[in-house]
């Protein structure tokens, strides 16, 4: 909770800071990476550097954070610190650099807002950004306890053991421990960070979800290859496309993230598209293998049926499952239209929809306005905005909004 001093003041800043909060943010990273070049080398996502995205989360994220602690003092936006502590302990993140990001962000907000930042308004942005820090540090320090490592020693090194082109742009790949030891738990619907050396000597990391089941000696991974177009193409999916191979190692992040299966027996619908079908399918391995009989609703988009990552997977788990069910809607399809499939975009009124019970849990997972096209849907038909959850690849704008 904000004291007392710093409530009244935050409310009267919150809108000018806000105003200037991508300035600042600009600022803070320019004078970041000036004083700390290996950071943008070996830790933070250069993609997302030069598109703006990472700017523009960790602007929401402090404006959305205390606006929370405004309009609401009694309780902390849990979602979005466990969302945010879960992506820092899968890159290793230590609480000696909230006190780097500290130095760097303040500079920059004395150096945007100027004569603006008195000594009060100084003192009530410091507790703000101390609460939230304190906040994540404490829940990564969790994460980093139950894992049984030290604080930010969250790598290791694995063998590929089998790779498997997918489509054209997807490929997935095998990881086992270099002894043979199993590569240990997760919980289904996970993601770990895969850091690679590029030809420049950068060490940059990206996030790919687990698809298959836990309980197995291995791991398995699925990366899409981001393609250029109007930006850049994706360092590190493209590095994996063209180099990673059998018998190679990779340096690899013990698992982390929250879209998991939520407790209880009710009915389920797991909905993706893209690439965002890739924690989906570890969620039915798992209930595959648990035998469950509960109801699940299984819905996938893509843009054609040859981009289907896993489609005859996919589908041999739907079919194992007696109570679940598969609605396919693809963009197009040059060749034929699987059966039951639907042409177009997503449409939850649709006669080729699933059905919509009560108590239903959704899992989201693939490109922003997919997901904000099925959830506004949802919301429209009864779903409460509780019962969604869902997984952004890359920085989560959407929860910083």
């Amino acid at each position: 909770m904000l004291s007392e001093q710093s409530a009244p003041v935050i409310r009267a800043t919150l809108p000018m800071v806000g105003a200037s909060i991508d300035e600042i943010t600009e600022l803070f990273y320019a004078k970041l990476f000036e004083a700390h070049p290996e950071l943008l080398r070996d830790l933070f996502n250069r993609g997302n550097q030069a598109n703006g995205e990472q700017r523009r989360t960790l602007a929401g994220s402090i404006a959305a954070f205390a606006g929370a602690l405004i309009a609401n003092p009694e309780a902390r936006p849990d979602a979005m610190l466990a969302r945010i502590a879960h992506k820092h302990t899968s890159l290793g993140v230590t609480s000696e650099q909230y006190k780097v990001v500290h130095k760097h962000l303040f500079a920059a907000i004395v150096d945007v807002l100027g004569d603006a930042v008195t000594p009060e308004v100084a003192a009530a942005w410091d507790e703000v950004y101390w609460l939230m820090a304190n906040a994540l540090i404490a829940i990564e320090a969790r994460a980093y306890e139950q894992a049984a490592v030290a604080e930010g020693e969250v790598w290791r090194r694995m063998v590929i053991a089998e790779r498997q082109e997918e489509t054209a742009d997807a490929v997935s790949l095998v990881l086992r421990l270099p002894d043979g030891a199993p590569a240990g738990d997760f919980l289904p619907g996970q993601y770990v960070s895969v850091q690679v050396e590029l030809p420049d000597g950068a060490k940059q990391i990206r996030q790919y979800s687990l698809s298959c089941a836990p309980g197995r000696p291995n791991w398995r991974i699925t990366v899409k290859r981001v393609r250029g177009g109007n930006a850049p193409e994706g360092e590190v999916s493209t590095w994996l496309h063209e180099h990673a191979r059998p018998g190679d190692l990779l340096t690899v992040s013990l698992p982390a993230g929250d879209l998991v299966l939520p407790e209880g027996d009710g009915p389920l619908l797991l909905a993706s598209a893209g690439i965002g079908c890739t924690p989906m399918l570890a969620l039915l391995d798992h209930l595959a293998a648990s035998g469950t009989d509960r109801r699940i609703s299984v819905l996938h988009a893509d843009r054609t049926p040859e981009d289907h990552a896993h489609r005859d997977e996919q589908r041999r788990l739907v079919d194992g499952l007696p109570g679940a069910a598969l609605h396919l809607w693809y963009e197009d399809a040059p060749e034929s239209l699987p059966a039951g499939a639907n042409l177009g975009f997503t449409d939850l009124g649709s006669p080729g929809a699933p059905e919509l019970p009560e108590n239903l849990t959704v899992l989201l997972c693939g490109p922003l306005p997919f997901m904000r096209a099925v959830r506004g849907q949802l919301i429209e038909r009864g779903v409460p905005a509780s019962a969604i959850h869902y997984e952004v690849f890359g920085p989560d704008l959407w929860l910083a909004a």
